[in-house]
């Protein structure tokens, strides 16, 4: 369909569009994935003659692409770059890659067939770091079958960035831009749309035109009427049209004004009012006409193409795995919401700061205080909020929904639109979000209500998108109510391995035989450790150690590694020296390959060295970011996840954990609200893996429903969800730090112990140690499902794997070394976590992390004696009923025993005289 129409309108926004600069060309963003090919280790010689000839074939969504043949030899060396297009980057997570290495029968002398397979190695996408972030990985090479033997490893450098595209659009052909009219022409031409008749679908057969007497496909002509003055009187006789997702609003509710309702005819639009700083039309009215005689008709001639639906081809399907299209809050009870968006207005009257009221039957809120963009006319505020109001389906028949805009200081009555609660559309999750319409306001009294207000009103659930952000009745609109999803930051072992010191500026007035004690402290924030006490070498200036320390750094990596070295000889600390290193500029590794050292000098100390007057010796670190370790926050036996610091180790997902959060039952009143009350505020906080999720805050209820449904990736099912409950305590505190939130109590779900793709709904005990002992908080009702698309084999190889990453065992850290990082890891957290807003307080982190289980209480002592005691049982006991036998306090036991000490003592030994055990 061709349409070329002209207006007036069109005919300024022409002018004006000429003399702004030409609009930027679009762009287009490319993900591309790039393969580097370095090295490959001990391959298996294949050609026959003790070696092979290997290249490598790497296949990343149906690319393939190969490199160069290395003539025999088992130790090759590449460091090739290949490039693969992705054409989904938002699934790229579920795309593999695939690099095998293959021996080529061309250089084998003639005597093989074909290729020798001598290994590969499968990735998926969820293990491509991004450019910067990328490290040479050493892959061992994997079997292609149960009875291959396959040996050596294969040294890749993986990443993806997104690139630039820029789109040159071609400039439109020369015969449309003759045919269109200039600009300055007073009559509007008339827009043509010649539709086309259903033709047969053989694509061979040529489409001939129709003769005068067959019946010619009908002719639409639309002319656009001149636009109608602003100012004219008579345009409020013909009503706006109204679009058709568009709801109408009631004319017969009235509003609140200052002065007597509206009569009958002080409508908004009706009678003079005030003259506005800008004006706003209504919309242009268009009609339609017939077409004219003599007027050409154009039959298009049908594509050959075929029109028949075709099925798509599974290796082109961009789905997840039929076990991850879950639909979403299936595990929770639907709740119906009245969601009311409220954007912005314009052509209000002159006021002040304008607010926004909503009421219903059951509800009554008000909207935050209005903004102004710059550049914006004065009376056009935003609000961008939205309203999550409960709704019931048998009071919504015959009630109204009534949205008014007020002026804060004077409350003066702005205007208002009411809905029928009756005509409000449903949404649901999957539909494409309400687009906000202009609605006139009405009410209050003549010539003082004026504008529009852009708003949209509809049916939802708890899965709507606008739910998480929403100002809902149940919860008061704090900060510290909503709902909120967070993420734990990316933490790294940092080994710092003092080796030696030279040079150092030690002072020679020391006691007689005495060796100076000199150690080295490290400073990381609030982390500090201190080497032993060094050993002299053959130069008096020269002090070794070679001792590792550990710390843990959080990303972004901004701190500064602070190295002091210091002289202890004396009851006063001497500090000969100190470094400042940036974290970010230290090495990453994620293997056990060996990092070079390197020489730091070191600064103020007392100078007059060699080296100048501020030289003060210079100190021996290697220095790493061990990329290779989980760094636990968690205890072992409950913990969550045992990923890899580096992405580019994670395996593959096994699962989806979800849960559903449904509610609480009989909780304890936390908080007392009067004489003789209690109330609790209640929230829910879980955490698995990284991610941790708060529910919102259900105020003033011993029974909260929240409803609410939240995801995990599985990686490991040998892991624990853990569940806590608390009473909120900040929302009635102006800062953050005023008031703590208070524990209810928490569960622990294992995975493992969850039947795959199977709905667990229970009710879990709430339980908390106090000093009197055990007490039950309450009850938490939850809903868990472990779906595991594929058990076999991938999720029992799981279990045949190590739990921790294989640098824990390759160089494992001691058992208190990994106890003082746990707890450096859960304070970093716990401040991390502190920045985010809503806030997650510390005390909740700590809680769910358990990070006091070492601290000393008596509870746990009482407890620890009566394992001791239980253990020893059988030797306090077999003690005591021998001394019973020895004093006669059972006559018949003893007698008893000696009879039996009797009979077996001379069948073991014949020699044996009994005069001799008999008393004297």
């Amino acid at each position: 369909m061709t349409a070329t129409f002209t207006t007036h309108q069109q005919h300024n926004q022409q002018q004006q569009e000429e003399a702004l600069p030409p609009r930027p060309e679009p762009t287009q963003t490319v993900r591309k994935l790039v393969v580097e090919i370095i090295e490959a280790r001990d391959l298996l010689p294949k050609d026959g003659q003790g070696s092979s000839s290997p290249y490598v074939i790497a296949e990343f969504d149906n690319q393939k692409k190969r490199t160069s043949t290395r003539f025999r030899d088992l130790n090759p060396v590449w460091n090739e770059a290949l490039e693969f297009l992705v054409s989904d980057p938002d699934n790229m997570d579920l795309e593999e890659l695939n690099v095998e290495v293959y021996n080529d029968k061309k250089f084998s002398g003639g005597s093989g067939r074909k290729n020798h397979f001598l290994g590969r190695v499968k990735l998926y996408g969820s293990q491509f770091p991004r450019r910067g972030d990328e490290g040479l990985v050493y892959y061992q090479l994997e079997k292609k079958s149960v009875f291959s033997w396959i040996k050596g490893e294969i040294g890749l450098r993986i990443y993806h960035f997104d690139e630039l595209v820029e789109d040159n659009l071609p400039p439109p052909p020369p015969d449309e831009q003759q045919q269109q009219p200039p600009p300055d022409q007073r009559q509007p031409p008339v827009m043509v749309v010649e539709e086309i008749r259903p033709m047969a679908m053989d694509c061979g057969e040529p489409i001939h035109p129709h003769h005068e007497g067959s019946h010619s496909p009908p002719l639409v002509v639309i002319e656009e009427s001149p636009q109608v003055p602003a100012h004219d009187p008579m345009m409020h006789l013909h009503p706006e049209p109204q679009p058709e997702g568009m709801i109408p609003p009631s004319m017969a509710c009235p509003f609140p004004g200052p002065g007597p309702g509206p009569g009958p005819g002080s409508g908004p639009g009706l009678g003079p009012g005030p003259p506005s700083e800008q004006q706003y039309p209504p919309p242009d009215v268009r009609k339609m006409q017939a077409p004219t005689a003599g007027e050409r008709v154009r039959v298009l001639r049908r594509p050959s193409c075929d029109f028949a639906p075709r099925v798509i081809p599974k290796q082109h399907r961009r789905f997840a795995s039929e076990a991850e299209k879950i639909h979403p809050y299936d595990l929770v009870e639907p709740m119906q919401y009245l969601f009311i968006r409220i954007v912005k207005a314009r052509g209000l009257s002159p006021n002040e700061s304008p607010y926004v009221k909503v009421r219903t039957t059951g509800h009554y809120v008000r909207s935050k205080p209005a903004v102004y963009r710059p550049g914006e006319p004065p009376d056009s505020p935003e609000w961008q909020q939205v309203f999550a109001l409960g709704h019931n389906k048998l009071e919504s028949a015959s009630s109204t929904l009534e949205i008014s805009v007020w002026d804060s200081p004077s409350e003066n009555f702005l205007g208002g639109v009411c809905f029928d609660l009756s005509d409000v559309p449903v949404r649901d999750p999957p539909d494409s979000p309400l687009a906000p319409q202009w609605y006139r306001l009405e009410g209050g009294e003549q010539g003082r209500v004026t504008g529009d207000i852009q708003l949209s009103v509809w049916i939802g659930t708890q899965a709507d998108d606008a739910f998480p952000e929403a100002w809902s009745s149940d919860a008061p609109y704090v900060a510290h109510t909503r709902s909120k999803v967070y993420q734990s930051p990316k933490l790294w072992y940092l080994r710092v391995t003092v080796i030696e010191a030279q040079d150092l500026q030690i002072p020679p007035n020391l006691p007689p035989l005495a060796t100076p004690e000199i150690r080295v402290k490290v400073q990381l924030g609030f982390q500090s450790v201190r080497t032993r006490r060094g050993s002299m070498g053959n130069h008096a200036s020269s002090v070794h150690w070679n001792e590792d320390l550990v710390f843990v750094a959080g990303e972004p990596l901004e701190d500064s590694l602070i190295v002091l070295v210091e002289d202890r000889t004396s009851k006063e600390i001497m500090l000969l020296g100190h470094i400042m290193i940036p974290v970010g500029s230290i090495e990453q590794r994620i293997d056990e390959r060996h990092v070079p050292g390197k020489w730091f000098p070191l600064e103020g100390g007392a100078g007059g060295g060699p080296g100048g007057p501020s030289y003060c010796g210079r100190l021996y670190l290697r220095l790493c970011l061990e990329g290779g370790y989980h760094v636990l926050d968690e205890a072992a036996h409950v913990c969550s996840d045992f990923r890899p610091t580096a992405k580019q180790l994670w395996k593959p997902a096994v699962g989806i954990l979800e849960l559903g959060i449904l509610g609480a039952r009989g909780l304890l009143p936390m908080k007392a609200k009067g004489p003789g009350k209690g109330s609790t505020d209640a929230y829910c906080v879980a955490k698995y893996g990284k991610k941790w999720v708060r529910t919102r805050t259900i105020t003033d209820c011993f029974d909260p429903r929240w409803n609410e449904q939240y995801t995990w990736q599985v990686y490991d099912p040998c892991t624990v969800l853990t569940v806590g409950v608390f009473d909120n305590w900040r929302m009635f505190s102006d800062s953050s730090e005023g008031k703590l939130d208070c524990s209810i109590g928490k569960i622990r779900i294992r995975v493992s112990t969850l039947e795959s793709n199977r709905v667990y709904t229970n009710s879990y005990p709430l339980l908390v140690l106090l000093r009197s002992g055990l007490k039950k908080m309450g009850e938490v009702e939850l809903a868990v499902r472990f779906a595991c698309p594929s058990l076999l084999p991938d999720t029992c190889a799981v279990y045949g794997q190590p739990l921790l990453p294989r640098m824990h065992y390759l160089r494992p850290l001691r058992v208190a070394q990994q106890e003082a990082l746990r707890g450096a890891a859960t304070k970093m957290v716990a401040a991390w976590l502190a920045r985010s807003e809503p806030p997650l307080g510390p005390e909740v982190v700590r809680y769910m992390l358990d990070a006091d289980s070492h601290t000393w209480s008596m509870r746990k002592s009482k407890a620890n004696w009566f394992r001791i005691v239980a253990v020893l049982a059988w030797a306090v006991g077999l003690a005591k009923w021998l001394d019973d036998i020895r004093r006669w306090r059972n006559p018949i036991t003893t007698v008893l025993v000696h009879i039996l000490y009797l009979v077996l003592v001379p069948s073991q030994n014949p020699s044996w005289d009994g005069h001799q055990a008999l008393p004297s």
